[in-house]
């Protein structure tokens, strides 16, 4: 063990004729230098059907956090919540997964969140049963994604930081989550649960009760030194940073092969001991990273003393290359019942995502082709879409000519428009109708890029922002015909010098995915965001 035990006591005590458990008490003290987790391992015999771990703090100016590791990895993360975590066969107490109970070494991982000392004092209690105390839990099974619930190309709404029951510090269950979200009209809601994949589990006996609304899985990654997202992730990624071969980059590479985004959630949230590593401090790569939280709660909440800080943060990784789409959350742990100033309730902020159909594929590849527009207060708010029409690879165009843009708002009278071009503006008109379209062209670099977005102002403050659309210049793969004219008798504008059959397949699809909710046909060369 890496912690120093002070005891360890053995003792059996027979429960009924037909069952009995052996507690081991291994009361100990953690440094606070080194490594940010220490292990206190303990040995199960064979036979063994149930381990129930009671752990605390002896101090309540320290706060610490528990895992619990078999012989293959992680079992389950509880984060600083000290209920007794508890594993068994056929089922595990929030926060931990259910299966084999393996003969020989297990270990109690502690995190040290905060010791104020230069050690802290824990006490921890394992206990070992032949009979499970828990009941079996039919509603578990592995994650098998959800069909489709609308086949409509077009805007769905949701939230990409929600909270169950399954993070040691949330409230509601799955289903409250659920119905809660979609009385607020929303589309979707990742649930984002710390370091853990176990609400997974539930999702299966959930998403028919609510067929308007997508479960999405995902796991807030959480770190002593910042927390990121990984969106659609389903199988567990070590968070312990600075354990032997633990990295950051490792693990994102390890929630990318498994088809996960990685977004950084309130990279700006810094809030010292009221949210022990809440702002972003990890060096990555910025081609790391497919999003950014640049909005973290409600606007009319703590979102207003944030957000600017963030989208910042969003703009210097893009200034480095990072292609990050923006996206919000609310970060709600309460199913919306929440009132204090960082409970803000599902859906406060909103994300649009642009998606062929609402599946959780489908959602990714909007993100992926940064099709998201975020409302920072919540779904009520104006909607706007940035189009450019040019030829297009996702989320950029390419061409060495002027690029014509439309931005088109709606329910956004009285409002401002402002086009953002490298995180500085441009220019900002007044929305005068519902809907208000404004037309403006972007030149072309020499080289490299420029990207630009719109932002809807309220007054001074950004109200609804969209994700970019990335100018290219032309380079021996792109622009064949620079001049962007019509070369094939389309009359579309569009360089077509690429007519093969593969390519008539890709343009196609793309149509199909840009189809919005009214119907209306856009060009294909139209770059939506």
């Amino acid at each position: 063990m890496n912690a120093r035990a002070l005891a360890a006591v053995v003792l059996w005590l027979p429960t009924t004729a037909a069952a009995a458990e052996q507690v081991i008490t291994l009361d100990g003290v953690i440094q606070a230098d080194g490594l940010d987790h220490e292990f206190v391992d303990f040995e199960v015999p064979a036979g063994t059907v149930e381990i129930e771990i009671r752990h605390a703090a002896v101090s309540d100016d320290d706060v610490l956090d528990w895992g619990l590791y078999d012989q293959d990895g992680s079992r389950g993360w509880g984060g600083g919540n000290e209920e007794p975590a508890v594993v068994g066969i056929d089922a595990a107490s929030r926060s931990y997964a259910p299966g084999p109970i393996a003969p020989g070494t297990w270990r109690v991982v502690i995190g040290k969140a905060q010791i104020v000392r230069s050690s802290a004092a824990y006490e921890l209690e394992v206990v070992l049963r032949d009979e499970p105390t828990l009941a079996t839990q039919p509603e578990r099974s592995a994650y098998q994604p959800s069909p489709a619930l609308s086949d409509a190309p077009r805007w769905y709404a949701g939230d990409f930081h929600v909270h169950s029951r399954e993070s040691g510090d949330a409230r509601p269950p799955i289903d409250e989550v659920a119905t809660f979200a979609r009385s607020r009209g929303l589309d979707f809601v990742e649930l984002s649960d710390h370091n853990v994949v176990s609400q997974a589990d539930f999702i299966g006996a959930v998403q028919p009760d609510h067929p308007e609304l997508l479960l999405l899985p995902g796991i807030e990654f959480t770190t002593y030194a910042g927390h990121a997202n990984a969106i659609g992730a389903t199988v567990w990624v070590d968070h312990k940073i600075g354990q032997p071969g633990v990295t950051i980059a490792g693990a994102f590479a390890e929630l990318h092969e498994q088809g996960a985004l990685v977004s950084i959630n309130h990279p700006a949230l810094d809030l010292l001991d009221l949210c022990i590593g809440c702002a972003w401090d990890h060096d990555v790569d910025p081609a790391d990273i497919d999003a950014v939280e640049i909005a973290t709660t409600g606007f009319d909440q703590a979102g207003r003393l944030f957000n600017d800080d963030a989208i910042a943060f969003w703009d210097e990784l893009c200034d480095m290359g990072a292609h990050a789409a923006a996206i919000g959350g609310s970060d709600d742990h309460k199913a919306g019942v929440g009132t204090a100033l960082f409970q803000s309730p599902i859906g406060d902020p909103t994300t649009m995502v642009f998606a062929a159909e609402l599946s959780a594929a489908a959602l990714l590849d909007g993100i992926r082709a940064s099709r998201t527009v975020v409302k920072l207060q919540g779904p009520a708010d104006p909607m706007v879409e940035l189009v450019a029409v040019r030829e297009h690879e996702g989320d950029t165009v390419y061409a060495d000519v002027p690029v014509d843009y439309t931005a088109t708002a709606s329910g956004a009278a009285g409002l401002r428009l402002r086009v953002m071009q490298d995180g500085e503006a441009l220019e900002t008109v007044d929305v005068a109708g519902d809907p208000f379209v404004h037309a403006f062209a972007i030149a072309s670099p020499a080289s490299g890029e420029t990207r630009v977005r719109i932002e809807l102002l309220e007054g001074t403050q950004r109200r609804v922002i969209t994700s970019h659309v990335w100018q290219r210049a032309c380079d021996d793969t792109a622009c064949s015909d620079p001049s962007g004219a019509d070369t094939s008798g389309t009359g579309d504008g569009c360089s077509q010098d690429q007519d093969d059959e593969q390519d008539v397949e890709r343009r196609a699809e793309f149509d199909h995915q840009r189809q919005p909710a009214g119907g209306q046909e856009r060009d294909c060369c139209d770059a939506v965001v």
